[in-house]
């Protein structure tokens, strides 16, 4: 099986995963089986250091939280800070901790040293500010938003004062109790204050969009998108937080779904400042349904790939990472009968691949590998290789 697949593999480089694209996309996105394997991290570092470089991408996007993401950006793009501030303030779910990502942000701040705006690299988390146990109060969005938009329109356009938002939200705490994850009966989101702040979040958002060009003009365009991401996360939270007071049997799905919603509109915002490089799951930048097994049953929603491919069509490129051990997470060499088996044969350390050919190659060979929820080791679906546009394999993930 490994003989009739040879043809479609290649070195692991930028040149050769653009050698699998007709085009440059403008949004190319890299996809992990699992979370916070320095080893894959490090080969994501060295691959975007060669699209920024040889290929003139812009923006390096990553599935964290997209406010926090600005701490970084602020860092790499003006030297605001300090790397140590950066990776501590600027990563959701501990990625700041991750020896690769310090890295990443480290290289990201020498490349800008003394290059023009218009050279330099940017860095956006695109996530919403969310963790599996639960989601973060929309305090920081709305004020921010608030006062960024009372600072330069008349306050007779406003639809209400910065004391009444504070009045509003109360105590965070309300915002962000764990135990709502899983008792609907514990979640503010349907509240009475909560109704009334996503009309008031709408508002806003409007009154944004009504004022954008002398909010251009008073601003600059990067201030003006600042406001636009504030926007956008105040109404995705407001909207994920009336989705965890839900009580129907599709309240997992509808909160994974309103989650993935959250990341491909910050993606295409992103794409709209240029070609970037996106890295996050391959869940979550696949062109297919996910699906995940969770406490009460299956779940399955629209990734933000499959999202935002449906806008860009040929301008989103995924590539995929499949691996063949990673034996501290328990997986060990797979079934010779198996996609990852036939990749495991391989002589290569790791390589590229012509996703759509491996398809063909390997017909209906069966996966054979089981899949852990959460932040376990979740295998790509040999099912989607066909909608993928090239396949990055790791023989062997050794522990960090």
């Amino acid at each position: 099986m490994a003989t009739d697949i040879k043809d479609a593999v290649r070195t692991v480089d930028a040149a050769a995963v653009m050698g699998l694209l007709p085009d440059r996309p403008r949004l190319l996105a890299l996809g992990e089986p699992t979370h916070g394997e320095d080893a894959l991290l490090r080969l994501r570092n060295e691959l975007f250091r060669q699209f920024v470089e040889q290929e003139g991408y812009r923006t390096i996007a990553i599935e964290s939280d997209c406010l926090m993401g600005l701490v970084v950006d602020d860092y790499v793009t003006s030297g605001a800070g300090t790397l140590d501030e950066a990776v501590e303030r600027g990563f959701s779910h501990a990625w700041g901790s991750l020896a690769a990502n310090r890295e990443l942000v480290r290289w990201m701040r020498a490349h800008n040293e003394g290059r023009p705006a218009s050279e330099r690299v940017r860095f956006a988390g695109f996530d919403g500010p969310l963790e599996i146990s639960g989601a973060a109060s929309p305090r920081q969005a709305l004020t921010a938003l608030h006062g960024y938009l009372s600072a330069v329109v008349d306050a007779d356009l406003l639809p209400c004062t910065a004391e009444t938002l504070d009045r509003l939200l109360g105590a965070d705490e309300r915002w962000t109790d764990p135990a709502a994850m899983t008792d609907p009966a514990r979640s503010v989101g349907r509240s009475a204050e909560a109704g009334r702040l996503r009309l008031l979040a709408d508002e806003l958002v409007a009154l944004l969009d009504a004022q954008t060009p002398h909010l251009i003009t008073a601003t600059g365009r990067d201030g003006w998108d600042r406001a636009r991401l504030y926007g956008r996360t105040a109404t995705g939270l407001l909207r994920y937080h009336h989705g965890m007071a839900d009580t129907s049997p599709a309240r997992m799905a509808r909160l994974c779904a309103s989650r993935d919603t959250m990341m491909a509109h910050n993606l295409l915002a992103v794409a709209a400042r240029g070609p970037a490089l996106v890295h996050a799951h391959n869940s979550h930048l696949q062109r297919e349904k996910s699906t995940m097994q969770m406490w009460q049953g299956p779940v399955e929603w629209w990734s933000a790939g499959a999202l935002v491919s449906a806008q860009l069509g040929a301008e989103y490129a995924f590539v995929a990472t499949a691996l063949g051990t990673i034996r501290h997470q328990g997986v060990d060499t797979p079934a010779p009968d198996t996609v990852e088996g036939a990749l495991y044969a391989l002589p290569e350390d790791r390589c590229v691949i012509d996703a759509p050919r491996l398809a063909t190659a390997l017909g209906g060979t069966p996966l054979g590998r089981r899949v852990s929820p959460w932040f376990g080791y979740a295998p790509f679906d040999p099912a989607h290789l066909e909608n993928s546009d090239g396949l990055v394999f790791v023989k062997d993930v050794p522990q960090s």
